[in-house]
């Protein structure tokens, strides 16, 4: 069987984190030499390719990709892999969201895989509108791929959490950007779709946060959100053997989401 080990991470900046211990004595540099993943998605990088170090760019067994925002240290997205994919495309959603660098997806012989970072609603109505029109143009996106026949797997910041179980605070929430019903309907839309919540495959429990707000330091009292995920399609269920949340490591307020799929040789 060839095995895959992914991991999804809201990284709060990449620059920020890299001087970070991650684990017990490990640097976010010596991450991927400690966790070995075959995939790392990260958001939020706020780099570009002449702001982010070159250090980062080179580590060793590791091809890297990177969409950075037209605006200077905002928003992001990058991946590491270990194995060259078949084509690597950036954007694809419209110029509207293009500007943002939100969006990188990688082909592999065996699937699909999408790195995004969705918008968040919080700071006006206009933000909040924006992040609806993004969701509704990444669905339909999908849902063309996923007819296509493609093996899909989306990751990333998706910033909703999608049900009571998935934040500590459900009542207090519920006209927040982040758990408003109009967001958390399109995850129903994705799910209805046929896309799967990977983590709700393997586990009902609650508790399981992936962003803890910093100011409050909420992360030490566990009051958190999920709002980072792995979704699949019907046709990459049957090749997943686990997902799970990687409260362990730290460094943004944000922890890694993980994913494991094996396929025949």
């Amino acid at each position: 069987m060839k095995e895959y080990r992914l991991f999804s991470w809201n990284v709060n900046g990449i620059r920020a984190v890299s001087g970070k211990e991650v684990l017990p004595g490990v640097l976010f540099h010596d991450f991927l030499k400690t966790e070995k993943p075959d995939i790392l998605c990260l958001q939020e990088t706020k780099v570009d390719s002449h702001t982010i170090p070159s250090d980062l760019t080179r580590i060793p067994g590791y091809f890297f990709y990177l969409n950075p925002a037209e605006r200077k240290g905002y928003s992001g997205v990058a991946m590491y892999s270990r194995t060259e994919p078949e084509s690597v495309e950036y954007g694809g959603l419209g110029k509207e969201f293009d500007t943002e660098g939100r969006l990188i997806t990688a082909r592999f012989p065996e699937f699909t895989i999408m790195n995004v970072y969705f918008p968040n609603g919080g700071a006006s109505d206009e933000r909040l509108a924006f992040k609806l029109r993004f969701y509704d143009s990444f669905l339909e996106k999908i849902i063309k791929m996923s007819a296509a026949g493609e093996r899909i797997i989306f990751c990333g910041d998706v910033n909703t959490a999608h049900t009571p179980i998935d934040l500590a605070r459900p009542k207090e929430n519920e006209q927040v950007s982040g758990f408003m019903p109009i967001e958390r309907e399109w995850i129903d839309r994705v799910i209805q779709a046929g896309f799967f919540d990977s983590f709700r495959l393997f586990s009902q429990e609650k508790d399981q946060y992936s962003w803890w707000d910093y100011k409050t330091r909420a992360r030490t009292r566990n009051v958190g959100w999920r709002i980072d995920y792995f979704f699949i399609n019907e046709a990459m269920k049957s090749f997943i053997t686990g997902a799970g949340i990687r409260q362990d490591i730290m460094g943004s307020d944000h922890c890694p989401v993980t994913l494991t799929a094996a396929f025949p040789e």
